[in-house]
């Protein structure tokens, strides 16, 4: 099977450009629903951090060192660096006993308008603080202090990321294809677009036992504090607060998008084969509107799928559309 057209652009009437992709959505039991090719293999990038946050909890080290909803959702997220992300995460460091340096994910500049601008008006280069995955690897730091494990917590063989393979597997269903170094410089594992919604599926409806307490604390923190999964103006954060608690999204970096619904049990994951962000944020609205958890006129669907395509002046220039077939 190859990959479906998912998301239409239209201007002055004519078709003009088209995401196309892979989306599946699963319960305990298997696929509910698909479009694309179910099996076709992808780095699920940081939608998949949740499932990297696992050991954290299971090992009992979130526990030990008494991390709270907050942590825990900075540990599933992808933040935009401004002050209620990085001053969580120099908190959490400096309780741990840690300082930036034993950071490993790099410096870039915080996509937050108003950090950007402290940091250029003030001639001050970003930290790794400033990474939009700091809190994932405040996590790291957490579980790598309490297995009493070497500094370099990135390593593929470092018993953090031997505990983090395990996890994804077994979460998946699926032996990791491969893997590659993502952009905090964490391994990624590869799975199936499949596996990645059966891993969510397993979120959106956990069983007994450690696995299933750890999985039903990141999904509650993230839905709790959807502001810190991301930021002010993030698909992200936007989109579960306006399903008020229904579910959870989390965006990864190539288009990939993954959705738990827990009331329904399900999850989703999905994947824009041109690495669109664009194309998988409207995806992603389309699949919330489609599982009744949006309205098509819900104010967030519109900005990220059926409002009108403006320019700079404000003209209305084109739209999205959702292409014929997808979904339902």
């Amino acid at each position: 099977m190859t990959a479906a057209r998912l998301i239409e652009l239209w201007r002055g009437g004519l078709h003009e450009s088209t995401h196309l992709g892979h989306v599946v959505i699963c319960d305990t039991e298997g696929v509910v629903e698909a479009w694309g090719n179910p099996g076709t293999v992808i780095f699920p990038r940081s939608s998949c951090k949740m499932i990297q946050a696992l050991p954290l909890i299971e090992s009992g080290a979130a526990d030990a060192a008494g991390l709270g909803d907050e942590q825990l959702a900075l540990a599933c997220a992808s933040h935009n660096g401004g002050r209620i992300h990085t001053g969580r995460v120099e908190r959490w460091l400096a309780e741990l006993g840690l300082e930036e340096e034993d950071l490993r994910c790099g410096a870039h500049m915080p996509r937050d308008p108003e950090e950007h601008r402290r940091l250029l008006c003030s001639d001050s280069r970003p930290c790794q603080i400033h990474n939009n995955c700091s809190g994932k690897h405040a996590g790291f730091l957490t579980l790598k202090r309490h297995m009493k494990a070497g500094p370099e917590y990135v390593e593929i063989d470092h018993p953090v990321q031997r505990a983090v393979r395990r996890a994804f597997e077994e979460v998946t269903g699926e032996t990791a294809a491969g893997w590659g170094i993502d952009g905090c410089s964490a391994p990624n594992f590869a799975c199936t677009v499949e596996g990645l919604a059966r891993a969510m599926a397993s979120f959106a409806q956990p069983g007994l036992g450690r696995r299933g307490a750890a999985q039903r604390r990141l999904v509650e923190a993230m839905i709790a504090h959807p502001e810190l999964v991301a930021g002010e103006g993030r698909a992200c954060t936007e989109l579960m607060r306006a399903m008020k608690g229904r579910a959870a999204v989390k965006t990864g970096a190539e288009a990939v998008f993954v959705g738990i619904v827990p009331g329904r049990g399900l999850g989703i994951a999905l994947k824009i084969a041109d690495g669109g962000t664009r194309g998988a944020e409207a995806a992603i609205a389309a699949l919330m509107v489609h599982l009744g958890l949006l309205e098509d006129s819900d104010p967030v669907v519109q900005k990220y799928l059926t409002g009108p395509i403006r320019n700079w002046r404000g003209f209305e220039t084109g739209e999205m559309r959702r292409a014929r077939g997808f979904p339902g």
